[in-house]
């Protein structure tokens, strides 16, 4: 297998902290995998056989709930570390990892894992880090699914997905993967109707543009200002 180019990597957050000799060790343990779009890196419950670094593309995480409803965690962009199950003490994957465009990860052993955070420290601090700013995000999205309205929850998750991966254009910022209407209702706890609803609304105010798998920010300081307004501000139903 031919070695990974410590270049492509070395500024990526999951090695600060590590000279060029210990990023060529730790490299050493991974292989790269190529993911095409719509398959499936791991799956829910699967054995946590290995933990990733996502080179290339985007990944979707998604938790199926005990009454088979989708959720969709979160998303992965490039340079992010993903089913990192060894650091947080699982021993399976709490959720599926699906390739929503063609992607390239970087993948380890998980049972690398024990030896590599105790030769090189900082991979355990990093990480750590890592999971608290993730734990932080989804404390923030609890508290918009108990107290905020469903057209704020939506404005929320549209900011968040263009400040992750967003690329722009002469006439916005287009979330730059893609992306339904339907990825958006798992996102924000609601129903593929409503935020059809409410997008189209935004459409015919100009705030935003969507399409099949594509959404544009055409206001991105409007958006701002509808996920911040105050709840008494806001009729729509928190459905």
């Amino acid at each position: 297998m031919a070695s990974i180019d410590r270049s492509l990597v070395a500024h990526l957050p999951l090695f600060a902290g590590l000279s060029n000799e210990d990023l060529t060790e730790v490299l050493r343990e991974a292989r790269s995998i190529r993911v095409p779009r719509n398959a499936a890196v791991f799956e829910q419950g699967a054995d946590a056989s290995s933990f990733f670094l996502l080179l290339h593309g985007h990944v979707r995480a998604t938790k199926t709930t005990p009454t088979g409803d989708q959720i969709v965690v979160r998303y992965v962009v490039p340079g992010d570390t993903f089913g990192v199950a060894p650091a947080i003490g699982l021993q399976h994957y709490p959720a599926t990892a699906t390739a929503v465009d063609d992607s390239i990860v970087l993948a380890w052993p998980s049972a690398a894992w024990p030896r590599l955070v105790a030769r090189f420290p900082s991979l355990a601090a990093n990480t750590l880090q890592t999971v608290g700013q993730r734990l932080q995000e989804t404390h923030a999205r609890v508290i918009e699914m108990s107290t905020q309205q469903v057209e704020q929850r939506i404005a929320h998750a549209l900011l968040r997905l263009a400040n992750q991966a967003g690329r722009k254009l002469d006439h916005g910022v287009q979330i730059d993967f893609p992306i339904s209407r339907q990825d958006i209702a798992q996102m924000t706890g609601t129903t593929l109707h409503t935020v059809s609803r409410i997008l189209s609304g935004w459409e015919q105010l100009g705030l935003v543009e969507s399409g099949r798998q594509k959404i544009v920010l055409r206001e991105p300081h409007k958006i701002v200002l509808l996920a911040e307004q105050s709840s008494g501000d806001n009729a729509s139903s928190r459905s």
